[in-house]
């Protein structure tokens, strides 16, 4: 046999097929106590050190972090003035869909930009790895260089991410899922910066390219209740979509978030990371953040499974957020007109006839 391809033979990979969740908790949870055990040295002069060593980011690029930040805050507040709400107010939506359609719009159209993005990324080029997941970690190197096309998508995401965290204080309705929500993108941007300075950004991608999808089908789901009742008529058209969205939505977020995402993801980030690369840095770290936003996808789901119960109950007869107060509930916090006048100037927030304070 020619020495070549013997050679050839043995850099072959074996794509590994996808586990269940009894493999991925049994081998996942005995590789991380392992993982514990052998790491004697730990603690924060190791992780100091190994922060120093093994993080790469530049201030041009955080500076053109928050550039981008800015440009999107920007950006919304021009397509909700001179785009949405004069559509919705030629639509003729009701009034209380007027406050709320500018928000579903733009988080609309962002997502299905970024998610049409992950998508080429993963399937249209020569990365494999939604089919190979282990595959992420596969030649990994401390301060290796981030190709261009991923490096754009961080940049997208990362400062998007960062003007989320404004958005979601200042600019959109507040909910009932509000304070996780900012906790949710505070953890999405720890994820996206560290990700990308220790050149996780292989599996970063996959992560985002499962959490996107659903966004889209929300915020679609969203404006189709938004539309189906407009100058004072009853579309059907709109009703038939938001239910479509609805049901779409609640089964496409378990197949993403809570059967690919951890049977994916964490399953690579758990086992396949130290069987590639031992000893990895901030392994306990990112794996952290990975299942706190597990965690969190667990909990929205929670408002899924509500959802469903209250359709099946008569509780709801049409498609609605159970996050967002009822109007019994806004009026508790409303107050009396004088109360909301004296809020307004006192600088405190009202969306959707709810009060915010501006404090982070």
């Amino acid at each position: 046999m020619d020495p070549h391809e013997e050679n050839d033979s043995i850099n072959v990979r074996v794509m590994e097929p996808m586990p269940g969740y009894v493999e991925f908790i049994t081998r996942g949870y005995a590789t991380m106590v392992s993982a514990l055990k052998d790491c004697t040295a730990c603690g924060f002069e190791l992780s100091k050190r190994t922060l120093l060593d093994n993080a790469y980011i530049t201030w041009a690029e955080i500076g053109l972090f928050f550039m981008c930040a800015v440009m999107w805050t920007m950006m919304r507040r021009g397509l909700t003035a001179c785009l949405f709400k004069p559509f919705a107010q030629w639509c003729r939506l009701q009034r209380k869909d007027i406050a709320k359609l500018p928000e579903s719009a733009w988080k609309f159209l962002f997502y299905s930009m970024s998610w049409s993005y992950s998508t080429y990324l993963l399937f249209f080029t020569q990365y494999s790895f939604f089919h190979d997941p282990p595959s992420v970690f596969y030649d990994w190197k401390s301060g290796m260089t981030v190709p261009t096309d991923i490096a754009i998508a961080y940049l997208i995401q990362g400062s998007f991410y960062g003007h989320s965290i404004y958005a979601t204080v200042y600019m959109d309705a507040w909910r009932k899922d509000s304070i996780v929500m900012v906790v949710h993108h505070i953890i999405t941007l720890a994820l996206i910066t560290f990700s990308y300075a220790f050149r996780y950004h292989n599996i970063g991608v996959l992560v985002l390219f499962l959490h996107d999808i659903n966004d889209i089908q929300l915020e679609f789901t969203k404006l189709n209740v938004y539309f189906k009742t407009r100058g004072g008529s009853y579309y059907m058209v709109n009703d038939i979509l938001s239910n479509m969205g609805s049901v779409s939505f609640s089964i496409t977020w378990f197949w993403f978030r809570l059967y690919w995402f951890p049977l994916k993801v964490l399953y690579a980030s758990c086992i396949s990371s130290l069987e590639s690369v031992p000893n990895i840095p901030f392994y306990f770290f990112f794996n952290f953040l990975l299942f706190a936003l597990l965690l969190m996808n667990i909990y929205w789901f929670l408002y899924i499974v509500l959802f469903v119960v209250k359709v099946l109950t008569g509780q709801m007869r049409e498609v609605n957020d159970v996050r967002e107060y009822d109007e019994e509930e806004q009026l508790k916090m409303r107050g009396d007109n004088a109360d909301h006048q004296n809020t307004v100037s006192e600088g405190k927030h009202v969306q959707n006839g709810v009060m915010k304070e501006k404090h982070l």
